[in-house]
């Protein structure tokens, strides 16, 4: 057999820099973690070609990995725009390959805190199912039964307000919406969810209430274990101050 490898020329970077504020809850030569705030998107895509995290990355770190390309410096794993937390970002292609591995192979912590519609009946359970883009809408996943990707998702109440629900979320996999397909399939959307839940039921949330709240990784340069929390967002306590005030 004959294998024949075309190297591309290296293409200059055509993201910008931006000088937009970061809340940086930890940071050294190989990783930075950040709490991405509700509403900001990850990285440059249609649409949003500037006010992304890695536009602001780009002005605050030297470097950042270059594994995912021009577009996504840096960028290990993704959140929603509309989901708020933690996320960490790899400041050299070293980092970024284990920190990658580590969450291919599961032995990366993520919890997530959600407000889901209705009382879920179980204290706790395991969503494992297969989830693919929707057939009849492209931009949004769906379970399949053929197909698709295996996603696995651990969930356990923590506090149940009648008509809604606080869970914590630990994802076994990460796949494109996960808790949102998952909890929707359990019949419990993600509060202020109009992809994934009820189009006309109206909340102050203006979004999905869905919080990145912990991750845990083996750090990729020293070896050691570090996990990181962060503090739940204005939005997020609002809306729980609301729903305590109804009971």
């Amino acid at each position: 057999d004959e294998i024949i490898v075309t190297l591309p020329e290296p293409q200059p970077l055509d993201v910008q820099p931006e000088n937009i504020p970061l809340d940086i809850i930890y940071e050294d030569e190989d990783v930075v973690v950040v709490n991405k705030a509700r509403g900001m998107v990850v990285h440059p895509a249609a649409g949003n070609y500037s006010g992304t995290l890695v536009n602001a990355l780009l002005y605050h770190c030297k470097n950042l990995s270059g594994i995912n390309g021009v577009i996504r410096p840096g960028i290990v794993h993704r959140l929603d725009k509309d989901t708020s937390g933690i996320m960490i970002c790899a400041k050299n292609d070293a980092a970024h390959v284990s920190l990658s591995e580590q969450i291919q192979s599961k032995t990366a912590q993520r919890t997530y805190l959600a407000v889901v519609r209705g009382n879920i009946k179980t204290d706790s359970g395991v969503i494992e199912t297969q989830i693919a883009r929707d057939k009849d809408d492209r931009k949004k996943m769906a379970v399949v039964k053929d197909g698709g990707r295996n996603a696995v998702t651990e969930y356990e109440v923590v506090e149940r307000f009648g008509k809604y629900t606080i869970v914590k979320c630990k994802l076994k996999t990460g796949r494109t919406h996960q808790i949102r397909v998952h909890m929707a399939y359990l019949g419990h959307p993600v509060a202020g969810d109009d992809v994934y839940g009820p189009k006309k039921v109206i909340t102050s949330l203006g979004g999905q209430c869905l919080h990145a709240r912990k991750i845990g990784f083996i750090h990729p340069a020293t070896n050691k274990y570090f996990e990181f929390t962060s503090e739940l967002p204005e939005y997020f306590n609002k809306f729980l101050k609301q729903l305590k005030q109804k009971q």
